[in-house]
């Protein structure tokens, strides 16, 4: 094969058939891609530069249709696939693959760095391929695209159909129900009376009328669902099927016993029948090669329990052995390998060494690397027809959520889609001319517009959409019908906030373009650098007070969908029948959301009442903020002392019922795993306590600002005075609920050790540290409390703490060690036991010891000797007898749990870093809300973004109405510091995220907000210099064994 081969490849596809009926096909993309006919005149292909044999290939795609693509026979199985991809617009392209088989059956990936016309076992007459996923992902969050998705989903629903990925009933009915919802929408009653709906559609192999009954049932449950989320449903449902992107290819052992072999991203996975009897993991496997017909896997010598470092497979024929061995080489290069060696195939060898293979793709961390660096946004893509119906009872909203935009991302990288920004000078001028011509329409008919979807309560996408007439603009809104009162007023209350937010955006002397979609309602803000734009700066400068007061706005609004969080979607979870545990809790949240959604909307009014044609003058002394505050105040007063001596009866009650009423835990932990409750459930009964504390800090922000003359000082120390009564006891009792609440949660993140809250118990610190034994230094996780001491490892299975052994504090001693364990270390004796342990830093080490400290002599002033210790008894520092502990203890948890990755707890665990309760309730006054321009990886485009800090967490929404964020970044580890010279930003107010290689940059729109984001994140992240990062490499061996 020439070396530019593949540089002669096709001109592009030629036609298109439909496999099945019209009206049955899914189509992929309702554009015609460049290079595709659609039935109508072509023009023919150019003629190589070289003629060669030209093959009309065959290609079905996961929606059953087929499109004929004309490649040379010479030309690589890469210009095939380049082209299917092209015509697909398919950016994460390598989980796929183009499927063929040959006479015997036997199912071959197409080679791409092969030449076509040498592939094995593909007919060149009439060849017929299938485009299918060829890499299963274990985690569907990781794909960035919707559209991507979508088309998981097909392959998904094609492998339930052919009873390869064989489940039981349920499940089976579930993700049938999926795919009903992603396809028809909303059940109605009124069009399908009976199952008979689905009776035309085959979901799996033996289908009947009581499995059509069960998907009908579970249809009626996904109301309010959107395509998109019915699709992540079903990848999260599918990926838990034992046989998830299981292909069986069949085979015997060494004592011809029938078997099947499937590999996957984990490893080798055998099989007896349909029945899993082993598994192979990548970790465990050293080599894997084959000999004719024979494929070995060949394991590490020990530490993997299997009797024989060799294991043989005899396959029917060659063929079919070293298809399965290219199959194994592929899954381990792409879900194991961070990047793979591209060698260049020889062209001749005198003597054959025998098959060489190596991956050609991007590996998975590469395509997610790749997405984010290229996101692009995309063109909408039609789903199935299939059962789309019109209905006289389908709403409009609900219609309209069928038709989505390819390339929404759920990752941080970008954040948001985004438009295409390559437009040319011309087009440039002339869209920037319009949009400020548009700027300044809307500023003179003061009619802002946002360009944010509203996430109805019952998750149906409600646009804000641009209604354009006579060249005026206005805000629309659509809600649902079936909205409860709660929801449809939490709405109300978020629209009105959208005047604020936009009169807010109107400020910023930043360029702005709005990118608007041909269906106008899919609208996304981007902020680009136009060349040769010279931008007017404003010639007023803005006073710091109206900074102020729309923190105080800005602030407000999250607060207030905080409130929400549990007056409006955990009111709903819980139902008409309210459990006892929870009436308490919503009677005390009710009145607090109602009254201060009236101060979002007063605090809306005073903002825009500052806003002057185009941004607030510096008139002194002409704007007040404090006397809208003053003026909610004492109808507030009451409702937040009934909150504080009410919200610790609360979080008992919540605890005891989570602990004793089953089904009130299975409803806790659902409501948990809701894209909308971003924060454990405690931490939202806290929020009252937080935002008392965040009013008292503003007021003084403000106080500070104000001279003696300033009319608004008198309102705004009056407001100080007012709150002072309240905020005496604040503190005292937000330690304590705090304490309670921090206790609850390790209670369910910990394994082992059964009685953790308990009167008297304080949480001090949790953090990392290495634990030396005779295997080396090995991470653990330490949860100290005011008398005992705890070391935990992770559990990869539920991903929560197993307790290793625990350390009563009273007689307890602490030293620092000697010789090769003096770098960070510390000795910690208790009893009979000793724990040699070591930080990451010194100053890691400092805070451990002083904390030890403390707390081993408060342990020893105590004089109450009856805090008793259930789970566990006293054991040697012999590990083998600590792991046998932990083992026992979980031997009943077999249910994994969902666990959210940015607590605390787990970024300690993943960063190697510790916090304390002085840090958490530090971070209660320093949180913060309000937009931010992300500067793109690759491009130096910025991207708009609601941004809310919360519990040491930056949370990405693409605007303040939002129900739930898009993303999250936890900030423990992470320094924060004005960009260096070699980042070349040229920008004001830029600030740097830096935790190891991630780095991210973040604009604010003034002074005082870059110097307030730089103050509350600094609080949160480790910024000063550690003199010893690391502990010495050379000294200490590191073990990956628990």
């Amino acid at each position: 094969m020439e070396s530019n081969s593949s540089n002669r490849g096709s001109t592009g596809a030629l036609s298109s058939t439909t496999g099945g009926s019209t009206s049955a096909g899914m189509h992929h993309s309702l554009s015609t891609p460049a290079g595709v006919d659609c039935g109508g005149s072509r023009t023919p292909p150019a003629t190589p530069k070289k003629g060669g044999k030209m093959l009309a290939i065959r290609v079905q795609m996961l929606d059953d249709t087929v499109t004929i693509f004309q490649v040379q026979a010479k030309a690589v199985g890469r210009v095939l696939f380049e082209q299917v991809c092209k015509q697909l617009h398919l950016l994460e392209a390598d989980y796929f693959g183009l499927e063929y088989s040959d006479d015997h059956g036997t199912k071959y990936w197409l080679d791409l760095q092969k030449p076509i016309s040498r592939q094995l076992g593909l007919s060149l007459v009439d060849p017929l391929l299938y485009f299918c996923v060829k890499f299963y992902t274990p985690d569907p969050a990781q794909l960035e695209e919707e559209y991507t998705r979508y088309l998981f989903c097909l392959q998904v629903k094609r492998d339930l159909s052919q009873g390869s990925m064989q489940c039981n009933e349920n499940t089976a009915a579930l993700m049938a129900s999926y795919i009903v919802q992603a396809e028809c929408g909303d059940y109605v009653a009124e069009d399908y009376p009976d199952h008979t709906y689905l009776s035309s559609y085959k979901f799996v192999p033996q289908q009947d009328h009581e499995m059509e009954r069960k998907i009908m049932e579970n249809h009626k449950k996904h109301a309010g669902q959107s395509p998109a989320e019915a699709d992540l449903n079903l990848l999260e449902t599918a990926r838990r099927c034992e046989l998830y992107g299981v292909k069986m290819h069949p085979a015997k052992d060494h004592e011809n016993v029938p078997l099947n072999l499937a590999v996957a991203h984990m490893g080798i996975i055998v099989f007896q029948n349909y029945t899993k009897i082993n598994t192979f993991s990548w970790a465990k496997i050293r080599k894997i090669s084959f000999k004719r017909k024979r494929f070995l896997v060949k394991l590490h010598p020990e530490g993997y329990g299997y009797y024989k470092d060799t294991v043989e497979f005899f396959f029917e024929g060659r063929n079919e052995c070293k298809n399965f061995w290219k199959k194994c080489v592929e899954n381990h290069g792409f879900f194991r390998c961070s990047s793979v060696k591209h060698v260049s195939r020889h062209k001749t060898r005198v003597l054959s060494r025998g098959s060489s293979f190596r991956y050609s793709g991007k590996t998975q961390k590469q395509i997610i690397e790749f997405v984010r660096d290229n996101y692009v946004k995309r063109q909408t893509f039609q789903r199935s027809q299939s059962f789309r119906h019109s209905s006289a009872h389908s709403s409009a909203s609900n219609m309209h959520s069928h038709s989505t935009t390819v390339g929404n991302s759920i990752s941080a990288h970008p954040l948001l889609p985004l438009a295409d920004t390559n437009l040319s000078d011309d087009s440039k001028k002339e869209l920037l001319e319009k949009t400020k011509a548009e700027d300044a329409k809307i500023r003179d008919n003061n009619n802002f517009y946002t360009s944010t979807p509203l996430r109805s309560a019952n998750g149906n996408v409600s646009e804000l959409s641009l209604a354009a007439s006579n060249g005026n603009y206005s805000t629309t809104n659509t809600l649902n019908s079936d909205d409860s009162p709660s929801k449809v007023l939490a709405k109300e209350q978020l629209m009105n906030s959208i005047n604020a937010n936009t009169m807010v955006n109107a400020q910023s002397n930043l360029s702005k373009i709005v990118f608007i979609s041909g269906n106008s309602t899919n609208t996304t803000t981007i902020i680009a650098e136009i060349e040769g734009e010279t931008k007017k700066k404003s010639k007023h400068v803005v006073d710091k007070t109206y900074y102020i007061a729309k923190e105080i706005l800005m602030t407000e609004l999250t607060y207030k969908k905080d409130l929400d969080v549990i007056n409006v979607w955990f009111r709903d979870e819980v139902g008409k029948e309210e459990p006892e545990e929870c009436q308490i809790l919503l009677s005390l949240i009710a009145p607090l959301a109602q009254a201060h959604g009236l101060l979002v909307k007063d605090l809306e009014k005073r903002l825009k009442s500052w806003d002057i044609k185009g941004g607030p003058r510096a008139v002194p002394m002409a704007e007040k903020v404090a006397d809208v505050l003053l003026a909610h105040l004492p109808p507030l007063l009451p409702i937040y002392e009934e909150y504080l001596d009410g919200h610790m009866l609360v979080l008992e009650r919540l605890d005891t019922a989570f602990k004793q009423n089953n089904r009130f835990e299975q409803l806790y932990r659902d409501f948990e795993t809701q894209k909308v409750c971003y924060l454990p459930l405690t931490t939202f009964v806290l929020k009252p306590l937080h935002r008392l504390l965040q009013y008292q800090s503003l007021l003084k922000r403000l106080l500070n600002y104000y001279d003696e003359n300033h009319p608004d000082r008198t309102d705004c120390r009056t407001a100080i005075d007012t709150l002072k009564d309240l905020m005496q006891p604040v503190s005292e009792t937000l330690e304590q609920s705090k304490n309670l609440a921090t206790l609850c949660e390790l209670q369910r993140d910990i394994v082992g050790f059964d009685n953790l809250v308990q009167p008297g118990r304080t949480f001090i610190r949790h953090g990392c540290l290495l634990k030396h034994s005779r295997k080396g230094y090995q991470q653990r996780m330490f949860f100290l409390f005011s008398d005992i001491l705890l070391y935990t490892s992770r559990s990869q299975a539920t991903l929560q703490f197993k307790v290793h052994g625990h350390m009563p504090l009273r007689g307890v001693l602490i030293e620092e060690p000697d010789g090769d364990l003096m770098f960070n270390g510390l000795i910690i004796y208790g009893g009979n036991r000793a724990l040699t342990v070591a930080a990451n830093s010194l100053e890691e080490k400092e805070k451990w010891k002083n904390d030890l400290q403390r707390a081993i002599q408060m342990a020893r002033d105590k004089s109450d000797t009856k805090i008793t210790y259930l789970s566990l008894k006293s054991c040697s520092s012999s590990d083998e007898h600590i792991d046998q502990v932990g083992n026992n203890d979980v031997g009943t948890q077999t249910k994994p749990q969902a666990q959210r990755s940015n607590t605390t707890v787990h970024v300690c665990w993943h960063r190697s870093t510790s916090i304390s309760m002085k840090d958490e309730l530090l971070a209660v006054e320093n949180q913060l809300s309000g937009y931010l321009l992300r500067k793109f990886k690759s491009s130096n485009g910025w991207q708009k973004l609601w941004v809310v800090f919360t519990s040491f967490c930056l949370f990405f929404y693409k605007g303040c109405i939002d129900d739930f964020p898009l993303a999250s970044l936890p900030l423990l580890g992470y320094t924060v510091s004005p960009p260096l010279r070699e980042d070349m930003i040229s920008k004001d107010y830029v600030f740097k995220l830096q935790y190891k290689n991630h780095v991210y940059f973040f604009r604010a729109e003034s002074e005082y907000t870059y110097n307030r984001w730089m103050e509350v994140i600094g609080s949160a992240t480790q910024i000063r210099k550690r003199k010893a990062a690391v502990v010495n490499e050379n000294q200490i061996e590191t073990s990956s064994e628990k």
